[in-house]
């Protein structure tokens, strides 16, 4: 559904992203893993059309029009409350919802300022709201950051609900086991470059290697006593 070419992003002479070619379709859950300033967020900003880069980005429909992307940082106006925040993001898609109420599943204080709200909180507004738009591409970036463990249960299951109605969804995550469970493959990002997709069967064992890498002589250092 999305094919992706030679996208490349710099900001001055920094070149964080290098020619990225990469194939995403309909159906498909996509994790993104890479160490801090691999360039995850800048992919996605590309791809939704935040950042202007270079190369190309083919894709059926406008992405802006299908695209719901929960980012890492929220922006909210001052003095607009959740249930006005929804029906903003409603608006901005056509689309009409008769009762928010009866789809408020994480119970936020829908009436009050979201400004206010907990930075978990935040995160499920803003959830709650690119799901209802009935988006056909979804960018999660950190979906499980800061959100209790009843809510993370919830997430999962929204992400397999995604993926049977044939949803495009790219997520990316530090906690691993999240996207063990609800990835068809993983794209390893570093240096601005995929260097290895691995598929469901070797989860495991790219786990394993993350680990061995992250690791190795880093807790000696501490010289724990």
């Amino acid at each position: 559904m999305i094919s992706i070419k030679d996208l490349s992003k710099n900001y001055g002479t920094n070149s964080v992203l290098k020619h990225i070619n990469i194939d995403l379709k309909k159906g498909n859950v996509y994790g993104i893993v890479g160490e801090n300033g691999a360039g995850k967020t800048t992919f996605f900003n590309c791809l939704s059309g935040i950042e202007k880069y270079k190369g190309k980005i083919d894709s059926v429909k406008n992405l802006k029009d299908i695209i719901g992307f929960l980012q890492t940082e929220f922006y909210f106006f001052p003095k607009i409350t959740g249930r006005e925040y929804i029906q903003l993001l409603l608006n901005a898609r056509d689309v009409g919802v008769e009762n928010i109420d009866q789809r408020n599943i994480f119970d936020l204080p829908l009436d009050k300022y979201a400004m206010n709200y907990s930075t978990g909180m935040k995160k499920k507004l803003a959830l709650t709201a690119i799901l209802l738009q009935e988006n056909t591409v979804f960018i999660l970036d950190e979906p499980f950051n800061g959100v209790d463990i009843q809510s993370n249960i919830i997430i999962t299951e929204i992400i397999h609900q995604l993926k049977k109605l044939n949803k495009l969804v790219i997520i990316s995550s530090h906690i691993f086991s999240t996207l063990a469970t609800t990835c068809d493959e993983i794209h390893v990002l570093k240096e601005g470059s995929f260097v290895k997709k691995v598929m469901k069967e070797d989860f495991e064992a790219l786990e394993d290697e993350m680990k061995a890498k992250t690791l190795l002589n880093t807790i000696d250092k501490l010289e724990l006593k």
